[in-house]
């Protein structure tokens, strides 16, 4: 029985002993060393901006249109009985040549018969004054007082002096109405339409055809509210803002240069566009080939390009810095995260020109920044190449969250 009871205790004794080895092996374990975590500073990759002087461009477009466009009309009538080989659609001409001519006979008559008048009146006038001396000396032969007007012939001498002068209006009118048969250009140019053929009578004021003038060519180029910033128009426009105008024109690109001389005024009721007008000298060429080797020809639609006249200091940053709200990442001087509101002054596909929000030497964030908010520490990719992990590369380039 005994042995029974000693035999059933020796587990219990070495289970017992176990668990009391293993209570002092665990209270004389020491505790495990607490490690501080470090966190560090998010990294990004950061550039230094600076203010540039910038001239903005404008782009427009426009159609070609010549300054001088003339319906030439006949200012007597007549029948025609010449025409001139460059009168015609496409012609080209220069000024004082004549264009057409009337049938003279008739005011070649008029203009003898106004000269026969004249020669009379001319007669009558010197016959009246030879009259008023011999009047004037009877009278002084006979009375010793002072002879009257009428006894001179003084109404008589003004009657035919105001003959003379009817006589030599006609003689001028004639005159004029003879050049008027002959239709001449009025400036250089080129024949847009002919209205009149050989044998034709026409009568007083019949349009015999359209002529635009070659020596200038204007393009109006319509401009925003946005485009008006950059282009004083205001004081009128001074010839130093070059344009230049550009076209394809048989499959290959060319260029011509043009100067902004004035814009209209008053706004477009239709489009709220303001027009500015823009001058070609010499678009055909005709008096300088090295000019315009290949003529800018009426209705030509061209792209310009105007320089602006107000230049501005700004800076400029990529597009892609500019987060969606308008503002921009900026690391601060103490390598915190400075989120910076800006005014924008022009944007393009590539660029943002921005004139308040940024100073010259601040250093914009051009990689991404997950979840920024003012105050974030960073640390700044090559500042330290020490502490830059491989792990903590900056993302790539923001595209404006």
């Amino acid at each position: 029985m005994k042995s029974s009871i000693a035999k059933a205790g020796i587990p219990l004794l070495i289970l017992l002993v176990a668990i009391v080895l293993t209570a002092v092996m665990i209270l004389g374990k020491k505790p495990p060393e607490k490690k501080v975590v470090e966190e560090k500073a998010f990294l990004v990759d950061a550039e230094p901006v600076y203010s540039e002087h910038v001239e903005f461009t404008v782009s427009s477009q426009g159609n070609v249109l010549p300054k001088h466009k003339t319906m030439v009309a006949a200012q007597v009538s007549g029948r025609v009985v010449s025409l001139s080989d460059n009168f015609v659609v496409g012609g080209m001409f220069r000024k004082g040549d004549v264009l057409l001519t009337l049938e003279r006979d008739d005011y070649e008559t008029d203009l003898r018969l106004a000269e026969a008048e004249l020669a009379q009146a001319e007669a009558a006038l010197e016959e009246e004054v030879a009259r008023g001396k011999v009047a004037a000396e009877e009278w002084r032969s006979v009375r010793s007082v002072v002879p009257p007007e009428l006894g001179l012939r003084k109404p008589q001498l003004a009657k035919e002096q105001a003959n003379v002068k009817a006589a030599k209006a006609k003689l001028a009118r004639a005159q004029r109405n003879l050049a008027r048969t002959q239709i001449v250009a009025p400036y250089d140019g080129i024949v847009i339409k002919r209205n009149v053929d050989l044998g034709q009578f026409i009568a007083t004021g019949a349009q015999v055809g359209e002529l635009y003038g070659t020596s200038v060519a204007e393009v109006r180029l319509p401009l925003t509210d946005a485009d008006l910033a950059f282009i004083d128009l205001s004081a009128g426009v001074k010839e130093q803002n070059p344009v230049s105008l550009s076209a394809v024109v048989g499959g290959k690109f060319h260029q011509w240069q043009g100067r902004l001389v004035r814009s209209e005024g008053v706004l477009d009721t239709t489009n709220r566009l303001i027009y500015a007008v823009v001058e070609v000298n010499d678009p055909y060429g005709r008096d300088n080939t090295d000019l315009h080797p290949v003529p800018l020809r009426f209705g030509q639609f061209v792209q310009a390009t105007v320089s602006g006249t107000q230049a501005q200091t700004l800076i400029v940053i990529p597009r892609s810095l500019l987060r969606l709200d308008g503002s921009v990442l900026v690391v601060s001087e103490d390598n915190t995260l400075s989120i910076r509101n800006v005014k924008v002054a022009r944007s393009n596909p590539q660029s943002v020109y921005i004139s308040e929000g940024l100073q010259s030497g601040d250093k914009v964030i051009r990689s991404a920044v997950p979840n920024p908010f003012d105050g974030m520490p960073l640390r700044i990719a090559g500042e330290d190449p020490a502490k830059d992990d491989v792990a903590d590369e900056p993302a790539a380039l923001s595209t404006g969250e």
